[in-house]
Formats: C-alpha cells, sequence, structure tokens
C-alpha cells in the first residue's frame, strides 16, 4: 500500500482541501506562496493519516480529528523548510522540487517555517472541531511537546551535533526517538484523544506510535543510501557525505533492515488488541516498512 495509491486517494484529496483552507493565500503574498509551496507540494501525508486513522480506530470521526491533521502537517512542513536550509542539511531538493530557500530565498523560508509553525498551533487553540476544552489543551500539549526541546528541535540539535562523530548507538536512538519518533507518535495520540480514548487504548496507541517512528526513521535511513533519487526526490548518499549519524552508519544496512521489521512487528504487535477500525493503522505499518520514498 502507498499513501498516494487507491483507496486512500479521496482521503489525501481530503486532507489536502482542508490543508489548503487553512492556509493563507495574501498575507503577504511572498510569504504565502512559499507556506503553500512547502506544505500544499504532494507529500505522503503520513502523520495526518496516521492522527485520522488513530481516531478511527478509537470509534471517533473524521471531522473530529481533520483540523489537528492539518495542524500537524504544517509543523512537519516548518520542521522540513529549516531542516533543509544551508545551515543545517543544506538541501536543494525535497520531493523532485527546489526546496523552499531555493525557490524563494533563505529569508522567505525561514519565516515561512516560522509562519507554519505559528499558524499550526493558531489551528490547535481556536479547536475548529469543538472538542472538549480539556481535550483541546490535551492535544496541543502533546503536540507542542513532540515539536520543541523535548522532541522534534532536541533530535535535531542531536543530529547536528552527532555529525562527524563517531557512531554512538545512545545518540542515534535519541535522535531517532526525537527528531522523527515524536511527532509520529503525537500524530497518533491526537487522533486517539481527539476520539476520547479510554487509558488503555492510549497506552497501546503510544507503544504503537514509538515503534512505528522507529521503524519509519530506520528506513529513511537507509533509502538515502540505497534510493532512487526518481523515487525518494533527494540526492542519494548525503547522509554519508555529511558523516551523519544514521542505523546504516552504526550497524550496516543488513542489521538495519531486521531493525525496521523488529520495530513494523512491534508496531502490530501493540495494537493486537483493537480491532478491525485498526486495521489502517496496521497497512500503515506495512507502508512504512516497504516504501520507496
Amino acid at each position: 500500500m502507498r499513501p498516494h495509491d487507491e483507496p486512500l486517494a479521496p482521503l489525501r484529496e481530503r486532507i489536502d482541501s482542508a490543508l489548503s483552507s487553512l492556509l493563507p493565500v495574501h498575507q503577504p503574498q511572498a510569504l504565502s506562496e512559499a507556506m503553500r509551496y512547502s506544505a500544499l507540494d504532494g507529500g505522503k501525508r503520513l502523520r495526518p493519516l496516521l492522527c485520522l486513522f488513530a481516531c478511527e480506530a478509537c470509534g471517533g470521526h473524521e471531522s473530529d480529528a481533520m483540523p489537528t491533521a492539518c495542524a500537524i502537517e504544517m509543523i512537519h512542513a516548518f520542521s522540513l523548510i529549516h531542516d533543509d536550509l544551508p545551515a543545517l542539511d543544506n538541501d536543494e531538493l525535497r520531493r523532485g522540487r527546489p526546496t523552499c530557500h531555493v525557490q524563494f530565498g533563505e529569508a522567505i523560508a525561514i519565516l515561512a517555517g516560522d509562519a507554519l509553525l505559528a499558524q499550526a498551533f493558531e489551528i490547535l487553540a481556536a479547536n475548529p472541531a469543538q472538542l472538549p476544552p480539556s481535550t483541546a489543551m490535551e492535544i496541543l500539549r502533546t503536540i507542542a511537546r513532540a515539536s520543541g526541546t523535548q522532541g522534534m528541535v532536541g533530535g535535531q540539535v542531536q543530529d547536528i551535533l552527532a555529525e562527524g562523530g563517531e557512531p554512538d548507538q545512545a545518540s542515534l536512538e535519541y535522535i531517532h526517538t526525537h527528531k522523527t519518533g515524536a511527532l509520529i507518535q503525537a500524530s497518533v495520540m491526537s487522533g486517539a484523544l481527539a476520539a476520547g480514548a479510554d487509558q488503555h487504548q492510549r497506552d497501546c496507541l503510544a507503544a504503537y506510535g514509538s515503534a512505528l517512528g522507529h521503524c519509519f526513521q530506520i528506513v529513511d535511513d537507509i533509502l538515502n543510501e540505497t534510493g532512487d533519487p526518481s523515487r525518494t526526490g533527494k540526492a542519494r548518499g548525503s547522509d554519508q557525505q555529511r558523516a551523519k549519524l544514521t542505523y546504516p552508519r552504526v550497524f550496516g544496512l543488513e542489521a538495519s533492515r531486521s531493525a525496521a521489521a523488529q520495530y513494523a512487528n512491534k508496531a502490530k504487535t501493540a495494537i493486537g488488541d483493537f480491532d478491525s477500525d485498526a486495521n489502517r493503522l496496521r497497512q500503515m505499518v506495512d507502508y512504512v516498512l516497504t516504501r520507496d520514498r
């Protein structure tokens, strides 16, 4: 299964439509164009899909979680804009297109990322799905924690500091858990919270999200070394050139593939108590493990 393929295409279209409606158009135009260029560029929509599927698995409705799903995708887009900047990874290609700073200039790209992050939290605070206030606040807190020093930004800093250093498993696990895994887990948990999940469901989905986040980043590391640039939309071998701390660098390719499969199995096991309403979460595990982009 691929998130771009049927039967998910109609859902992806609904996500894109909702996302577009929540993004600015003329405020000012250069900024809104850069924001829309980066957020509406045909990405996998993995995180919003996970949010919606977790909501579904816990008995909720798509409308309960759609605003949150869009806010999470804006945060993800912000992180990619900044990750690609010359001061960080200095990438010129993302999803087969020029990165935001190449297309719009570095200053506008930085500000577009800032604006996407602010827009996301404005949406979460506004609570357009009219969730109970305590639920909306818990979702906001969950996503904020996953985005900042205890999550994505903290992991990004460790990723920078580890470049060129000796392979270190503890640092690698920290990077994977925080830089990538935290927002993936928060996507799942936010959908569950929007549906009013009970504590057992939350615990199971937290374990699912953690394992899936590890699987995703290990596969990402592998694809950076072995992937077809026409499929990944990124240059091959950039991690190796910068001596970044990755799973293949620490463990080798075959051990990395084995670890990804083990995490995929952990993710499925974590939601073993869920009924068929969680089947799309199970399918997402297969996608993450076997993806080629």
